[in-house]
């Protein structure tokens, strides 16, 4: 019966064409601009390592001035001091401890006539692949001989190699960045964490592209390779690299991999104690509470998903209210033409509950065609929003989720809009229809 329904639906969507494309229209437009919303939000809100996020921690050690200071301030600095750094590297309880920050570096194509490339990347430690679970398309990382003493090798990205060198092999290969040549080890696959959790820098760095490379943290510091982003300082004495490490400037980012999620107090009471020691030491003025947080817990912090998308998805569900409130409207007028067919089916013997189902089934047929309509025109705005920025092209693609997510949509719309007109039209009585043909 449900069959013969579905066909009886299909055969439906040629009567009162405009009153059926125009339903189709709304529920289109009010399924597209949720979707494009709830697209976007659920990008910015995705677990970029959902299989061990709650195991990945950073912290925040507050080592500003007191000066300008109130106990309870709830600023959070999202970097750290070269003193405090190598501290957690060194000692810090953990299965795998990376230490990183951004560069930048025009890179020497092989053959001059290209020109220079520039390259984006990470000064990082050799646990940086592992905690990322970066995948490689050839080689694999440097190894630990060669991260303990800063080997001049590199690791480079899928589509960085393809710039180089174009389809021949990179590895082995020496290219040129700040002057000085590094040897290819590997070359990294396309990954995609998304957001960024390892290094944000404004909401916008927490979608910007892949790395181009990465290069050994301790390379970095013996060559005094400046970093690529924000900094904080406040007792810095001269310009020089020296006073840099020495001093309380914050400007590099440190990540925990524990074992397991119920490590954490262990990490916790460590950093208590690293900071009371510190203090002993005339460091952290402030006394603040130490804070640890698991990426999840970091990007709440970060606020990378804003207020102001939370509110556009709220805004784009009671558009699509509003579209339903419009749907039903047109539903029922297009029921409500039908009732001499009504009134002939339950002379004929059609009970309320099959009148009922049997219209219900031509919403879901419309349903369906709004699904289509849906996909498309969300796909369309989607493409719009991203074409004003790189950031916001890496927050509006439409994965499998969100498409089924757009088709169930459309469906329950469909339905909900017609429960109401599909009750009025088993609510006919025959046999006033039938004295009135």
């Amino acid at each position: 019966m449900l069959q013969y329904y579905f066909w009886l639906g299909l055969r439906a969507l040629r009567r009162h064409r405009w009153l059926t494309g125009l339903t189709v229209l709304i529920l289109s437009v009010g399924v597209a601009v949720s979707i494009a919303a709830l697209t976007i939000l659920h990008l910015m809100s995705a677990d970029p390592l959902p299989f061990k996020s709650d195991r990945v921690m950073t912290t925040v050690l507050d080592n500003a001035p007191a000066e300008g200071y109130r106990p309870g301030d709830t600023y959070v600095d999202h970097q750290m001091s070269y003193i405090d750094l190598m501290a957690l590297l060194e000692r810090a309880p953990a299965m795998r401890k990376a230490g990183m920050y951004a560069v930048q570096s025009p890179v020497e194509m092989p053959r001059k006539e290209l020109g220079v490339l520039s390259g984006m990347g990470v000064a990082g430690t050799l646990d940086w692949f592992g905690m990322l679970e970066i995948p490689f398309l050839a080689g694999q990382p440097w190894s630990l001989q060669d991260d303990q003493r800063g080997a001049a090798v590199v690791v480079i990205s899928k589509n960085f190699a393809a710039k180089l060198f174009g389809k021949e092999s990179a590895l082995g290969k020496s290219i040129t960045m700040w002057g000085r040549p590094y040897q290819v080890v590997g070359v990294m696959d396309e990954w995609h964490v998304r957001p960024r959790f390892y290094l944000i820098n404004g909401r916008s760095g927490a979608f910007a592209n892949d790395e181009d490379f990465v290069i050994p943290f301790r390379n970095a510091m013996q060559n005094e390779i400046p970093h690529a982003g924000g900094m904080s300082c406040s007792n810095r004495n001269d310009a020089s690299w020296k006073s840099l490490l020495e001093s309380e400037c914050t400007w590099l980012m440190f990540w925990a991999e524990l074992k397991n999620a119920s490590d954490r107090p262990q990490l916790e009471a460590f950093l208590r104690a690293y900071q009371q020691e510190q203090e002993a030491h005339d460091r952290f003025p402030r006394k603040a509470v130490v804070r640890v947080f698991n990426i999840r817990e970091w990007l709440t912090e970060r606020k990378i998903v804003g207020a102001e998308n939370k509110m556009a998805a709220w805004l784009a569900s009671g558009f699509l209210l509003l579209c339903l409130v419009n749907a039903v409207g047109l539903l029922l007028a297009r029921f409500s033409r039908r009732a001499a067919e009504v009134g002939v089916r339950r002379a004929l013997g059609a009970s309320q509950i099959q009148i009922f189902f049997q219209f219900l089934t031509e919403s879901a047929v419309m349903g369906i065609a709004g699904a289509i309509g849906g996909v498309l025109l969300s796909l369309l705005l989607l493409y719009l929003i991203g074409s004003q920025s790189a950031y916001l092209k890496a927050v509006t693609r439409m994965d499998w989720v969100m498409l089924g997510v757009t088709v169930l949509m459309s469906l329950s719309a469909a339905i909900c809009a017609g429960v109401f007109p599909a009750w009025r039209a088993c609510r006919v009585t025959p046999a006033i229809q039938l004295k009135s043909q």
